[in-house]
């Protein structure tokens, strides 16, 4: 019972709760034992043989109210055997070597996992990094570029201050130069 509710996934226990029970069906048995470690499903209601993988049933969606009547076996049931404690043994121990190789499946899923989260990291750090490394680059060339804008800016003040000199000096030159001379007496 604690193989199964662990196969199932179950929390609580569905055999106390009435959920599940255990069965002396041969047939049963005998399938469940050709899978340990499978949880082996069929349609409610019905005497399909079971698999990993039950089909719903067909006749539930015709409309009909009246309950559909399972189809006929083609083959009857093998007569089983009884199970022996050899077979039962045979059959828990592939139960725990399948639950092992799913637990080393888990194991190297979740290190698969943790691989891919430690690389995104590094790749989340390295840009980050790039990022910064880019700010601080783009900061130095605004503080150059101000630098060189104030010195620009102080030449030509000084530019403009030497042009208002030279401007005031040619300017009194040609206004001598257009002004009439006296004339000189001797």
């Amino acid at each position: 019972m604690k193989a199964a509710l662990e196969a199932w996934g179950a929390e609580s226990n569905l055999f106390h709760q009435g959920f599940a029970k255990q069965t002396e069906d041969q047939e049963v048995i005998a399938a469940t034992m050709g899978k340990p470690g499978f949880v082996l499903r069929r349609p409610v209601g019905t005497n399909v043989a079971f698999s990993e993988h039950a089909e719903l049933p067909t006749h539930l969606g015709s409309g009909d109210t009246a309950r559909a009547a399972p189809k006929p076996r083609l083959k009857p049931p093998k007569p089983t055997k009884p199970i022996d404690n050899k077979t039962a043994r045979e059959a828990a121990s592939a139960f725990d070597r399948e639950q092992k190789r799913r637990e080393r499946q888990a194991l190297r899923d979740e290190a698969a996992r943790q691989k891919e989260r430690e690389r995104k990291d590094r790749a989340i750090a390295e840009a980050e990094s790039a990022l910064e490394e880019g700010k601080r680059a783009h900061r130095s060339n605004l503080a150059d570029i101000e630098k060189a804008q104030r010195a620009l800016d102080q030449r030509k003040k000084a530019e403009e201050a030497r042009w208002s000199q030279r401007e005031e000096q040619l300017e009194s030159a040609l206004r001598q130069a257009r002004s009439p001379r006296p004339l000189r007496l001797i």
